[in-house]
This record gives structure tokens, C-alpha cells and sequence, in this order.
């Protein structure tokens, strides 16, 4: 099976010199992968030096959404944007999956708009990969839904429960449900009805999970609005720069520090290895008819490869059917709701 990829060159806090370099590497490591090259021409074909490869294409899209712009006008006025052309080719099944470092409002009301949704999905949700003690758990929602209600934290656990079903190919991965605390009487009204509906949906639901007990490898989907998974992914990203930060400056404190830092250079390697942020880049926006990724803005060629390579995994192990045969068997009796 070939996969191709549909990438948004023009997005991100690096554009083109950080994309195109990640999707050369791409299609060179991986046989069965094809690339479309999706921004300006005369930004693009400069960075490809005169390399001609036939898994790769370049079109041309005449428009940029720029990194602050707001999702309506992305959507009404910039209909030949890289990011809206790189979408088109998902919906005209061109590509089996887009990858944007864009505007993340821009990216996530464009792929509605021109994608949909999935049958029996009232929004989309915004998941990623958190590295733990143990190895790794898929946190959603991060930041598409501020407001949710118990039907939709429902559905992220589904949607949650089907990617890592075929992608790590589990048969009952546990779900979770962020909290202020484990007991059933702590959290809000929504998140209480939430734990009800998941005891009862056939998920093997694993209970209330807080905070710490995210890297502690609880569960392997933890669920949560958008407010909450955003501030607590960024309250970890903070935390593990000032522990790098923090370390860098006690080894270089003085000579001796130094020397131990010289000492034990090859367990800091594998630590920082295994923690990089950057191997974890690329989340999924779950519930739309395609496969969208989204890489971080700030993304330098390595991590923004492991969002191609995200995005190519899911295409090859039919995550969009996974999600819609677990949709009809969990929720059959639920109509879809009206999500203004």
C-alpha cells in the first residue's frame, strides 16, 4: 500500500526550509510513501536543489495563512492557501493524510469546513502522544473544545480507544478521565456524568485520573475538555524546559560539576533522547473524514518528520474506519448533534 502525504510547506514559524527538508528525508527513509508539496513555487523548488524525485510533487497554492489569523477569514478569504489546497487533496483523495505546522484555529476550522464529520462525531478533538514511566499515553482533547459536554468526552475516549487500537494494534486499551482527583465524587457536574457514561459504554474504563498520574502510565487514553488538556500540555512543556535549563546550569557551576557532567554525558544522552519533545511531535485532529496532523509551529526538521511519520502511520492502519465501526457499535442509538 502507497501512502501519500499531503503537506502544508507553508506553515509553521519556519515554512519551507523546515518542511520540504523533512519531506525529502520522508520519502527517501520510506519506499512506500509519495509527498504533494503544497505552497509557493518559488519558495519551494529552490529548496529541492535540482533533487528529482518521482514520489515527490510540488503544487503550487498562491496564499499563506499566516500564523495569527483568524480561523473565519483563513476559511472565506483564503481559498488558494496552502493549508485549504492541502486539505482539497485529502477530500479529492489525492492524499491520504495532511500535515500543516500552521495556524491550529485556521487548520482546525478549514479541515471541518472542507473534510466534515465523521457519522456519529460532533467535533473534532485535538490528540497527542505523552511520553510516561512507563512509555507513552494519547491525551485528548488539547485544546479544539473549550467547552464540552459528557457526550463529547465520550466520543474522545472512542476516538482515542480506536487510534491507539489500530495503530498499536490493542484490543482494550484503558481509558482514563482527567481529574482533580481519583473518587468518584471529585470534579465538575460534566466530568461526573462523563465517568458514568464511559463505566457503561463497554470501554475498559480505568477511572479518574489526575495530573501526575498522566506519566505515571495510568491509562493509555486519558480524556479531557480542550482548557484542560491545553494548560496542562503546556504546564508540561514548561516544566520540562526548566528542568533542562535547571540541569545545564548546576553542571556548569563549577569545574568539579563539570566533570561530572563529562562522567555521565552517556546516561544524559539517553535521557534526553528518550524525553525529546520532538519525538512525540504531530498530533491528530480525530473525527474528521481524513487525516489531519498537526506539527508544532516551532518544529525543526526532525520532529516535524515524526508528524509525517504519524500521519502516514494512521493512513496505513485505517484509523478513520476504526473510529466509525467503534462509533456504530458504542453509540448506534445516538444522533448526531447540531454543533453550531
Amino acid at each position: 500500500m502507497t501512502v501519500t502525504v499531503a503537506i502544508d510547506c507553508m506553515g509553521g514559524d519556519h515554512g519551507p526550509e523546515v518542511t520540504v527538508r523533512a519531506a525529502l528525508e520522508f520519502v527517501r527513509k520510506q519506499d512506500d510513501v509519495r509527498a504533494i508539496l503544497v505552497g509557493v513555487d518559488e519558495k519551494i523548488r529552490p529548496l529541492l536543489g535540482g533533487v528529482v524525485e518521482p514520489r515527490l510533487t510540488l503544487r503550487h497554492a498562491s496564499e499563506v495563512v499566516s500564523m495569527d489569523e483568524s480561523p473565519a477569514l483563513a476559511i472565506r478569504a483564503k481559498k488558494d492557501s496552502s493549508m485549504r489546497v492541502a486539505l482539497d487533496a485529502v477530500r479529492n483523495g489525492e492524499a491520504d493524510a495532511c500535515v500543516s505546522a500552521g495556524n491550529t484555529g485556521a487548520l482546525m476550522a478549514i479541515s471541518r469546513f472542507v473534510l466534515k464529520m465523521l457519522p456519529g462525531i460532533d467535533r473534532p478533538a485535538i490528540c497527542t502522544v505523552l511520553p510516561t514511566m512507563s512509555g507513552h499515553v494519547h491525551v485528548l482533547d488539547l485544546g479544539a473544545n473549550v467547552d464540552c459536554s459528557p457526550e463529547h468526552l465520550l466520543q474522545f475516549a472512542i476516538m482515542g480507544v480506536s487510534l491507539v487500537g489500530a495503530i498499536e494494534h490493542r484490543e482494550r486499551p484503558g481509558v482514563g478521565l482527567l481529574n482533580i482527583g481519583e473518587e468518584d465524587i471529585k470534579g465538575n457536574d460534566v466530568v461526573k456524568r462523563a465517568a458514568e457514561l464511559l463505566k457503561d459504554s463497554g470501554l475498559n474504563f480505568v477511572g479518574n485520573v489526575e495530573g501526575d498520574g498522566l506519566y505515571r502510565g495510568e491509562a493509555d487514553v486519558v480524556v479531557c475538555d480542550g482548557f484542560v488538556g491545553n494548560v496542562a500540555l503546556k504546564a508540561s512543556e514548561g516544566l520540562a524546559q526548566m528542568l533542562a535549563v535547571s540541569l545545564r546550569q548546576e553542571f556548569d557551576r563549577n569545574l568539579l560539576t563539570r566533570l561530572a557532567a563529562l562522567i555521565s554525558r552517556p546516561v544524559i544522552g539517553r535521557f534526553k533522547r528518550r524525553f525529546d519533545p520532538r519525538r512525540y511531535n504531530g498530533a491528530g485532529l480525530l473525527g474528521l473524514c481524513g487525516i489531519v496532523v498537526k506539527s508544532h509551529g516551532a518544529a525543526d526538521a526532525f520532529a516535524f518528520g515524526h508528524a509525517l511519520d504519524y500521519a502516514a502511520d494512521a493512513a496505513r492502519t485505517g484509523v478513520l474506519e476504526s473510529i466509525s465501526r467503534r462509533i456504530a457499535q458504542l453509540a448506534p442509538q445516538r444522533p448526531v448533534a447540531e454543533v453550531a
